[in-house]
């Protein structure tokens, strides 16, 4: 029997997937002295999308709530997670600033890299993993998992050979974005990435889109994958990864071992439980299989993205279409995988070409990089039509002539005015001024979120109901509410 480690999706993939990356450090700060206790073998924590939306859309500095949250798990491996090409945009990043990012968040705390890039640049993850090396950060080469014709074994089992290759690459980390890799396929490809693999440990991580992900880890433990990616209960499920609780419980049964405290998850879940409550944001449920997502391949959290879209343009019922014309583009495109950035450019494509009524008719900026080859070599060749319709157009005429620069720090740090305040040139880098502006004048991160209890919650609903004021005013030691009756009430 083998012993099964624990990374942590609590605050990372979980929150990114259900509350669309808008946890604060305070809502988490409450609870990570507990987390840092329970055992996880490694907690993640962020990335730079996390850092943009929280300045963009909670006017919290990110830097100040990581050293806040690192400093409250004096005994956990935090881990923050990049693209090798780029931070935030869906463009290409200059190496020169992917490389003082990598600076930056070491020199921040974190001690456990993720580094992936869709299209395998295997050379830009080797350089981003020596620069983690030097703080003797462990660093997970991730292989982005999708389905297609191209996507075989072999072609895994390929890149597999060359990240294991690396002597600053620690673990391999298989990332299934779309919670579509089964068991059947699991069987073939587990035993091809060991092959290659170099002795170094495998982790696992997927969505439960499908509902499926737990099977998937059960049928990965049995062919030698020690580390799963797993989220506190509410935090899990739906487009994020199996919960903690019932993975232990699986393995447990399966008569694996492991090294948590399981007494700690239950106060999590009710911790993070209450914070969704207060804030307003879901907690995972288990979807139901759905084999059409096995042929779009849309990340769950992309599919919110989609009803937002079409609401706009008045259009709700076109969502199926959508997805099957996401299916379609990632075809004539490629078949790239179905992470940032590509999951994104196949769904905008998708989403213009459904509500144009018209295919191809509006190609974003970054469609036309990615054909010119700025982002790496397509898997496969893209549809010759459609790369006649994305390099005949003007604005891929301009692009053609503008590859994307590679100016040096010392440019980047001149650019925009940092001097060597390399966090500073990270966030002005990210976010326009104007925000980083509105972030500063809201002031310090604040350390706790305002919570309502549910027994204090329930008391004030029977109150209402008993009453046909339209006021009503509870005060305690502890607690001062006013509730007002709406017009519908």
């Amino acid at each position: 029997m083998a012993v099964i480690e624990f990374l942590d999706e609590t605050m990372r993939d979980g929150q990114q997937s259900l509350w669309g990356m808008r946890m604060q450090a305070g809502m988490a700060l409450p609870i990570t002295p507990t987390i840092d206790k329970v055992g996880f073998r490694v907690v993640d924590l962020t990335g730079s999308s996390m850092f943009e939306v929280l300045i963009r859309h909670c006017q919290e500095n990110p830097w100040e709530g990581l050293d806040l949250l690192v400093s409250s798990m004096p005994n956990s491996k935090i881990r923050a997670g990049m693209r090798s090409n780029a931070a935030v945009t869906f463009g290409v990043t200059p190496d020169a600033l992917m490389d003082v990012w990598m600076h930056q968040l070491c020199r921040h705390g974190i001690k456990s890299m993720w580094i992936y890039d869709v299209l395998f640049n295997i050379d830009k993850t080797y350089r981003l993993a020596k620069i983690a090396k030097e703080y003797d950060v462990e660093v997970a080469g991730a292989i982005m998992f999708t389905m297609s014709p191209v996507h075989t074994d072999a072609h895994y089992a390929d890149k597999a050979q060359k990240l294991a290759a690396c002597a600053d690459i620690d673990t391999l980390l298989l990332y299934d974005t779309a919670g579509v890799l089964g068991p059947e396929r699991l069987r073939t490809l587990v035993p091809a990435l060991i092959e290659q693999a170099n002795g170094k440990p495998i982790e696992f991580h997927s969505n439960n889109i499908l509902g499926a992900s737990a099977i998937a880890y059960l049928e990965a433990v049995k062919l030698g994958v020690t580390i799963l990616h797993t989220a506190s209960r509410p935090m899990a499920n739906g487009p994020s990864v199996p919960s903690t609780e019932i993975m232990v419980r699986n393995i447990e049964l399966l008569g694996h071992s492991h090294g948590l405290d399981t007494s700690l998850l239950p106060p999590i879940a009710e911790h993070f439980e209450k914070v969704a409550s207060a804030a307003g944001f879901p907690t995972g449920v288990p979807n139901e299989y759905d084999l059409f997502s096995i042929e779009h391949q849309i990340p769950g959290g992309m599919v919110g993205t989609f009803k937002a879209q079409l609401d706009q343009h008045k259009m709700p019922e076109k969502l199926d279409e959508v997805l099957a014309e996401s299916a379609i583009v990632r075809r004539e495109l490629g078949y790239p995988g179905m992470a940032t950035p590509f999951s994104q450019l196949v769904g905008t494509l998708a989403v213009l070409n459904v509500v144009t009524g018209k295919r191809y008719t509006v190609i974003p900026d970054e469609v036309i990089q990615y054909a010119a080859g700025y982002y790496g070599d397509p898997v496969a060749p893209i549809d010759p039509n459609v790369l006649d319709i994305i390099m005949g157009s003007a604005r891929a005429k301009e692009i053609l002539t503008s590859p994307p620069a590679q100016p040096s720090l010392e440019d980047l740090r001149k650019e925009f005015g940092t001097g060597d305040d390399d966090d500073e040139l990270i966030l002005r880098a990210l976010v326009p001024e104007a925000d980083l502006d509105k972030m500063r004048a809201a002031g310090p991160v604040k350390q706790t979120y305002p919570m309502l209890s549910s027994p204090e919650l329930e008391y004030a609903r029977k109150l209402m109901a008993s009453t046909s004021a339209n006021f009503l005013e509870i005060e305690t030691t502890d607690l001062s509410l006013s509730l007002r009756r709406g017009p519908n009430s």
